[in-house]
């Protein structure tokens, strides 16, 4: 089991956030301009602290934890991914086509290593809508040994020409 947790810097930029909005607040007081960065700064510290609340995700061999959902890996049946990485955002549609938006506010190197879970695990998937087995090269290595055959011997269709060829290849 793999467990993925929020990442603590969306935890601490949330709180930076709140005392920049606090002193903008206090600055607003003497110029009444200023009371615009304060909700920014509340709009912001808002999201970062939405961010850093996100349910953890455990990767299990039988299935994917999303907080208190359980869903089992044969249930998955698309995996797309936005272009975020940090924030991963992904797609999931489910066997019954309903979807599930997958958000994980993780640093860079937890988030490539849950997508890779996520794509490895999802076997009947198809994934950035290419199938598993030829997102993952397996198709492409079958095929190439069904396609190597020996090469056949070169016929030589008289005598002469198979004694000049020797003698051309001898030093």
């Amino acid at each position: 089991m793999t467990r993925y947790l929020p990442a603590r810097h969306y935890l601490w930029l949330g709180i930076t956030a709140v005392v920049l909005a606090v002193f903008s607040g206090w600055v607003g007081w003497r110029s009444p301009l200023a009371f615009i960065p304060a909700a920014l700064f509340l709009l912001t510290a808002a999201f970062l602290f939405l961010m850093a609340s996100r349910p953890a995700i455990e990767v299990h061999e039988g299935y994917l934890s999303v907080g208190r959902r359980i869903i089992p890996w044969i249930d998955i049946r698309r995996l797309d991914r936005t272009g975020w990485i940090s924030p991963l955002i992904v797609r999931i549609t489910l066997f019954d086509d309903s979807r599930l938006v997958l958000v994980y506010p993780g640093d860079l190197d937890s988030c490539n290593s849950l997508l890779r879970h996520l794509r490895r695990l999802s076997r009947d998937a198809l994934i950035e809508g290419i199938p598993y087995r030829q997102y993952w090269g397996e198709v492409l290595a079958a095929a190439r040994k069904r396609n190597r055959r020996p090469r056949p011997a070169i016929a030589f269709s008289n005598p002469r020409t198979k004694r000049r060829s020797s003698a051309c290849t001898s030093v």
